[in-house]
């Protein structure tokens, strides 16, 4: 069994990927199923075969335990580690070839506290990777794209396991998609389109460099990948996208040490 967890930050659609990994793996005769880790989502874009939300009540610890609705996500974010043992049965019980593990709305719930990390490392299956969703309406511009690079940066090196970083929401960026994609496979680029941006935001000096230093330090230590743009809408982008799941999760390439 494989596992995929899907990790981004808010509304960077990462329960519509889950959806569309899951219904591409079913449509290529395999058995893929959803894992929901999100206890406070109240809909989703697929029906999940195994929910967090069976386990861990939000209204029930507001209720109990007197916590507003921001204290209730981060204690029940704690607690799915706790349910580790009933989740993994619940999944192997199901035998799938693929779980696709749909992660918190908030990802720092998930990947800055200890809980997350935990779920990870000890949630049994043959191979994991992990893939982060950069929204594209957020990565349009360079300074913009270098700030969530880091963000994703940061989500490999606490979860430590293969990542592929996949953006989402090509469609509403047509217009920018190849000009993105040029600068965000090049430092060279990159470091050139951060200065033009600067100058047209009026952007001071000091946060120019500062950008520019954070782009240098993650080449330097080789944490900086070229996105797979994607289109829930259109799937466009599917097949890099589970081109790129199959080398890492059946050839272990880009394992992190």
């Amino acid at each position: 069994m494989d596992a995929i967890f899907v990790t981004g930050t808010a509304g960077s659609g990462k329960s519509s990927l889950t959806s569309k990994i899951v219904e591409w793996y079913s449509d290529n005769g395999a058995f893929a199923i959803t894992l929901n880790l999100d206890p406070g989502v109240m809909h989703l874009p697929y029906k999940p075969d195994v929910d967090i939300r069976n386990y861990v009540d939000i209204e029930k610890l507001m209720t109990e335990l007197n916590l507003g609705p921001n204290g209730a996500l981060i204690m029940a974010a704690d607690l799915v580690a706790t349910k580790l043992d009933e989740i993994q049965s619940e999944v192997d019980g199901l035998n799938p070839d693929h779980v696709i593990i749909d992660t918190p709305g908030q990802i720092e719930l998930f990947v800055y506290r200890a809980s997350g990390p935990y779920f990870v490392t000890n949630f049994r299956s043959d191979n994991k990777v992990n893939i982060f969703t950069l929204d594209g309406m957020l990565v349009s511009t360079p300074i913009n794209y270098v700030s969530i690079a880091l963000i994703a940066a940061s989500v490999r090196m606490r979860l430590k396991i293969a990542q592929i970083d996949v953006m989402t929401k090509r469609d509403l960026i047509a217009d920018r998609i190849q000009d993105i994609m040029r600068w965000a496979s090049s430092r060279l680029l990159l470091e050139k389109a951060i200065d033009s941006d600067a100058g047209q935001q009026q952007t001071s000096t000091d946060y120019k460099i500062l950008t520019r230093d954070i782009l240098q330090s993650m080449y330097r230590n080789g944490v900086v990948q070229t996105p797979i743009p994607f289109s829930n809408l259109t799937m466009n982008g599917m097949l890099n996208l589970t081109g790129s799941l199959s080398r890492v999760l059946s050839q272990g390439e880009e394992k992190f040490d």
